[in-house]
């Protein structure tokens, strides 16, 4: 049966890279060298020795490279670790911009590239994989479907586009499939690279560029994405350029031309087969059972380099990054609604974070409930109380960790997916948002049901409501905490010890442990941005600040009168009855501003470019 998306002919594009540079500035060290420069200065050691006494020296990434990719046809960029390979597809990606050399140019059909066309009609393909393991390889694209494609585009169009491109990529068979991980089981590595392509394809690009699609695959599952790519590339007229380290013997057959980079300056330019005239013409004798790639590769130091004179520092502009100016497909609101369901389903599967949580919290509620059963009114209640709203803080914030994983895990999706301009940050941040909040409030209810009855807290309805609602409060509160390290760090490790840490000093300037009046005024500060503090207070006051009665009074009764009252209480804690909802309201701003510092940075690392 035929697919009922028709697929746009493809306009086809020609690029050709005039004398491209780029460079970095970099401080010497003591020898004046920069790593992998052994190939420069064999070839150049009088350039380099006069720059070495420099404060600054330039590293060239790339020199002098010029070459042409065309429709219909795979041009793979290759060479050894170091020779400039991804640093020519990120250019031409527009993800950083090329030094200012003399008569340097890209060129898209002859005329000077537009980045921000070009952005939409191209696609890009990183070396690692960025894809949630446990949604499906048709969720996956469906979802990518959704984010890229334009919001004008009826449903079942992009239902139908995805299932066009599985069938062409090979995926239908494991359309059903989880995606997968190292500790998930799933679709093969090679499944999983194409998977990966169909998200940058979804929207149908004339140019693909693919770092290292290879990398990391079997012989088998290598061919299998070049064979695919091939056909890609021949059926729909595609321009399409990729990197590539070591290509077997049958890999080299599917690439039309090769562009051959030695210290960022070109060797080669052009078919397998003129490499190999042109190594025979040198003087090589190839043997018969060698890759003629590797080969050039392995003998790249004996190998002169066309045109690899170096350019003085006058010649050369320092790149500049500047931010480019991105097209979305979809509102802001279709965004949130997208990667609301996407996100809504990848938490409901992640076992050790919904199932575990929420059978930690009714553990913890019944077990804590059961420890500080029907406690009693008289003073020893009163600091077993306190140490209950104590021990309640630290577990719920504590516990909050358990996002740390997730959160990394979509920080990596998330910038792959903002540098394509599929969706805005701010949407990211909102529908995460979103999604946590009614997952947090069940195991609020489910921790403070049992615990608050069973403790013997403050018998009104309307103080065990609003103690469910600190309760949620601290966990999201906590959980826009986690998200704003998440967005800082670079690993589980890293971000555990310091959420860990700073849990533990809000907790040491709470309150609880050291009176305000008796913290030092060099630390005074610690005390008003501690998470511990502003909830201990609610949960005090909303205790203590019920009208006296029986229940209230936790002294003697003399002549009628409570000797020690709830309001004593407060007043001895130097807490007010009214000011319990100033620490909702502070609460709320907490968790906002983390949010808000969370997008902050996410957004700064989304615009960072290579240096």
């Amino acid at each position: 049966m035929d697919s009922p998306y028709k697929s746009p002919r493809l306009r086809t594009y020609e690029i050709e890279v005039r004398n491209l540079y780029y460079k970095i500035i970099k401080r010497t060290d003591r020898s004046g060298c920069f790593p992998g420069a052994r190939f420069f200065q064999r070839h150049h050691h009088h350039h380099h020795h006069h720059r070495r006494h420099h404060h600054h020296q330039a590293r060239y990434i790339l020199r002098n490279v010029s070459c042409v990719a065309r429709p219909g046809e795979i041009l793979a960029v290759a060479g050894p670790s170091g020779a400039g390979k991804s640093t020519l597809l990120e250019v031409l990606a527009g993800r950083i911009h090329p030094s200012h050399g003399p008569s340097s140019s890209i060129l898209v059909n002859n005329q000077p590239i537009d980045f921000e066309h070009f952005r939409r009609v191209s696609g890009y393909v990183m070396q690692h994989d960025a894809l949630f393991p446990l949604l499906t390889v048709h969720e996956t694209l469906l979802f990518s479907a959704q984010l890229r494609l334009p919001s004008s585009l009826p449903k079942a169009e992009k239902a139908a586009r995805v299932e066009a491109l599985m069938g062409e990529l090979g995926l239908l068979h494991v359309a059903g499939s989880r995606i997968g991980s190292e500790n998930v089981r799933g679709v093969s590595g090679g499944e999983r690279r194409r998977v990966s392509i169909g998200v940058d394809v979804i929207h149908d690009p004339a140019v693909l560029l693919l770092d290292e699609p290879t990398s990391g695959l079997d012989s088998a599952g290598a061919l299998q994405v070049i064979g695919m790519l091939n056909n890609m590339a021949e059926s729909h007229g595609r321009t399409i350029i990729l990197s590539i380290h070591q290509p077997g013997f049958r890999i080299l057959q599917l690439i039309h031309n090769i562009l051959l980079l030695a210290n960022g300056a070109v060797i080669h330019h052009g078919s397998i087969g003129l490499l190999a005239t042109r190594l025979q013409e040198a003087g090589h004798r190839i043997p018969q059972q060698v890759n003629v790639l590797e080969y050039a590769i392995d003998t790249i130091d004996l190998f002169e380099a066309e045109k690899s004179g170096i350019i003085g520092s006058t010649t050369l502009g320092t790149t500049r990054s500047k931010e480019m100016h991105l097209d979305y497909a979809n509102s802001r609101f279709q965004e949130i609604m997208v990667l609301s369901n996407r996100f809504s389903k990848n938490i409901i599967r992640t076992r050790q974070l919904f199932a575990a949580r929420t059978l930690q919290a009714a553990v913890a509620g019944l077990g804590l409930g059961s420890i500080f059963l029907r406690l009693s009114h008289n003073k020893g209640g009163i600091q077993e109380r306190y140490g209950f709203f104590a021990f309640t803080l630290t577990f719920l914030l504590s516990s909050t960790t358990e996002a740390l994983p997730l959160y990394l895990q979509e920080k990596q999706i998330l910038m792959r997916e903002t540098s394509r301009g599929a969706y805005r940050v701010s949407s990211y941040v909102i529908s995460n948002t979103l999604v946590f909040l009614p997952f947090l409030l069940v195991c609020s209810l489910l921790y403070s049901a049992p615990t608050y009855w069973l403790v013997g807290l403050n018998p009104c309805i309307s103080s065990y409501l609003f103690f469910v609602l600190v309760v949620w409060l601290i966990v999201v509160m906590a959980n826009s905490f986690v998200a704003f390290f998440s967005a800082l760090v670079p690993n589980f490790i890293m971000g555990y010890s310091l959420i860990s840490g700073s849990i533990g000093a809000f907790f040491l300037f709470s309150g609880y442990f050291i009176a305000k009046d008796s913290i030092p005024e060099y630390w005074i500060f610690m005390h008003y941005i501690s998470l511990f503090k502003y909830p201990l207070d609610a949960l005090l006051i909303n205790e203590y600040s019920s009208p006296p009665n029986k229940s209230s009074c936790y002294g003697e009764v003399v002549a009628g009168k409570c000797t020690l009252s709830g309001r004593d209480v407060l007043v001895q804690a130097a807490l007010e009855n009214d000011s319990k909802w100033l620490d909702v309201g502070v609460m709320i701003g907490f968790a906002i501003a983390y949010r808000c510092l969370c997008c902050l940075v996410l957004g700064l690392k989304t615009r960072q470019k290579k240096q």
